[in-house]
C-alpha cells in the first residue's frame, strides 16, 4: 500500500514530536544520575554539568558512611516487604469474598468500600486512630494504615469475577473446601493482578514518607525517605559520618545521590514483574 507525501510527512513530524518528548521526559533522570557521580570539586566549579570529566561515588561514600542510614534502609526493605505481602493476602480475600454472589449483604459492603474511595478521614481522625491502638512509634503503624485500598480492592473482585463459576464447582465436587479452592485454584490464576496490585502496595510503602513523620519520633526506626530528608537538612553537618575526617560532599550532588538510592530498587524490581504487569493492568476492565 503506498502512502502519499501527506502521510509520510506527518510519519516523520510524528516520531519527531515523540521523540523529543522522550527527550524531555529522560532528561531529569539523566541530569540526577550525572550530578550523582560528578566529583565534587568538578561540581562546585562548574554547578550545570551534563558530561563530566571525572566520575565520583563520594556522594555514596558519604551518604553509606552514616550508620543510621543503613538501619533506615532495612526499615524500609522490612516495611516493604511485610506491607506488600500483608496488603496482597487481605486484598486478595477481601475482594474474592465479595465476589461471591451468594455473601449476604454483598452491595451494602461494596458501598462502604465505595465510601472509602470516594471520602477519607483526615490525618486527625488516622492518627487519633492510630494513638489507640497503641501504634506510636511501631512500624506496624506504617503497614496498618495502608494494609487495604478500597479501589484496588473493587478492582481485583471484579477480575475474580470474570473466572469461571465452573472451575469452583468442578473442585468442590473433587473435595476441595473454600480456603482450598481460593489457594488452589483462584490464586495461581490471579499472579498478573497480584503482580501489579504488589508493585503498587511495594512502591506506596517504599515512598512511606507522611505517615512515618507524624507516627515515628524514635529515630532508630526511621524508614529510609526520612532519613534521607534529614541527611540533606544536615548535609553539612560532619556528625552524620562515622568518619570524623569525612567532608559533606556538595547538597545538590548528596540530593541527587539520594534520589537515585530511593528511586533504583523499584526500578530493579519493576523488569521481573514486567511480563505480569501488561495483564494485571487490564484488571477488572469491561469486556466486550
Amino acid at each position: 500500500m503506498r502512502t502519499g507525501l501527506g502521510d509520510r510527512m506527518f510519519s516523520v513530524m510524528n516520531v519527531a514530536l515523540l521523540g523529543l518528548i522522550a527527550v524531555v521526559s529522560a532528561f531529569p533522570l539523566y541530569y540526577v544520575f550525572v550530578v550523582s557521580f560528578t566529583d565534587p570539586t568538578e561540581y562546585v566549579t562548574k554547578n550545570f554539568v551534563l558530561f563530566p570529566t571525572k566520575w565520583s561515588f563520594e556522594s555514596y561514600k558519604f551518604l553509606f558512611s552514616t550508620g543510621a542510614f543503613t538501619h533506615s534502609i532495612g526499615v524500609s526493605v522490612y516495611v516493604t516487604v511485610v506491607g506488600t505481602a500483608c496488603s496482597l493476602v487481605v486484598t486478595a480475600a477481601f475482594a474474592y469474598t465479595l465476589s461471591r454472589k451468594r455473601l449476604r449483604g454483598r452491595q451494602i459492603i461494596l458501598l462502604l468500600i465505595l465510601l472509602t474511595v470516594l471520602f477519607s478521614p483526615g490525618i486527625i481522625p488516622n492518627y487519633l486512630i492510630v494513638r489507640e491502638l497503641n501504634l506510636i512509634d511501631s512500624l506496624w503503624s506504617l503497614i496498618l494504615p495502608a494494609l487495604a485500598s478500597g479501589w484496588n480492592v473493587i478492582l481485583m473482585k471484579n477480575f475474580f469475577d470474570n473466572i469461571p463459576a465452573e472451575l469452583e464447582e468442578s473442585a468442590a465436587m473433587d473435595g476441595c473446601n473454600d480456603l482450598s479452592i481460593f489457594i488452589r485454584i483462584i490464586l495461581p490464576l490471579s499472579l498478573p493482578s497480584l503482580a501489579a496490585f504488589g508493585l503498587f502496595y511495594a512502591v506506596g510503602y517504599w515512598n512511606q514518607f507522611f505517615n512515618a513523620l507524624i507516627y515515628i519520633n524514635d529515630a532508630s526506626k526511621w524508614p529510609m525517605q526520612v532519613m534521607l530528608q534529614n541527611i540533606l537538612l544536615n548535609a553539612n553537618n560532619s556528625e552524620l559520618s562515622t568518619d570524623a575526617t569525612a567532608i559533606a560532599p556538595p547538597t545538590e550532588t548528596l540530593k541527587m545521590a539520594a534520589v537515585i538510592v530511593a528511586t533504583v530498587p523499584i526500578l530493579l524490581v519493576y523488569p521481573f514483574l514486567q511480563k505480569h504487569f501488561a495483564k494485571g493492568a487490564m484488571v477488572g476492565s469491561v469486556k466486550g
